[in-house]
């Protein structure tokens, strides 16, 4: 409180000068006690946790992730024909929005697609951008073949969507993480993680009876 001690001296002097009812001479140094106990908890007072605004910047930034690797899918066309696709990918997720561009081995851009809880959109080089309610319609008119980008959103953390029930078989070299997933008419087969120290999935297969698809991941740490 030796801050607050020339206040409270001038305070006094101010009001030992003032001419005024007897009655008001103990209420004076009582307001004056008081405005010093209001400075000085206005002075202690410091803000605690982050603002609204940084709070929401936080979570942003704990559900961006980004993914790149090689992909390789094989598929069966609208005439009954089995068709492959193969090249190079890359993921980018923030919050409820992913886009995954496609490249062919050469780097070439094959296609881009940008998918969100409202509607999806597809990019192919030299034509106008398309756009559908959801991203499996959208793929699957467009190239033949659709990602299964919101249960890849959980497969490659790896764990289940919790959108559905799933059965999980575990890796015994470590039984915290999956071995194999089951869900939503997918197997996800989790080939092999990368060594300490990176971590996550290195290689996972996805396959699909009906219609026939199977994919295949190799991710790059």
């Amino acid at each position: 409180m030796h801050f607050f001690a020339p206040l409270l001296r001038h305070l006094n002097r101010f009001f030992r000068s003032i001419r005024a009812p007897r009655y008001a001479a103990p209420v004076l140094p009582a307001f004056a006690a008081a405005m010093l106990l209001a400075l000085a908890g206005c002075a202690s007072v410091k803000p605690q946790g982050p603002s609204t605004s940084n709070a929401a910047t936080a979570i942003t930034a704990q559900t961006a992730r980004d993914y790149h690797g090689r992909f390789a899918v094989q598929y069966v066309d609208a005439y009954g024909r089995q068709q492959n696709a193969y090249g190079n990918f890359d993921w980018r997720e923030t919050g409820d929005t992913v886009t995954v561009q496609l490249r062919n081995p050469l780097g070439q851009t094959m296609a881009i697609v940008t998918s969100s809880p409202s509607s999806a959109t597809l990019e192919l080089p030299n034509r106008q951008p398309l756009t559908a309610d959801n991203v499996t319609t959208l793929m699957q008119n467009s190239l033949g073949f659709a990602l299964p980008v919101e249960g890849l959103r959980y497969w490659l953390q790896p764990s289940v969507a919790p959108t559905s029930q799933a059965r999980t078989v575990p890796d015994p070299e470590d039984p915290a993480r999956p071995k194999q997933i089951e869900q939503d008419g997918w197997t996800i087969d989790y080939l092999a993680y990368a060594d300490a120290p990176a971590a996550g999935v290195k290689r996972v297969n996805l396959n699909r009876e009906e219609p026939p698809l199977g994919i295949k991941l190799v991710l790059d740490q």
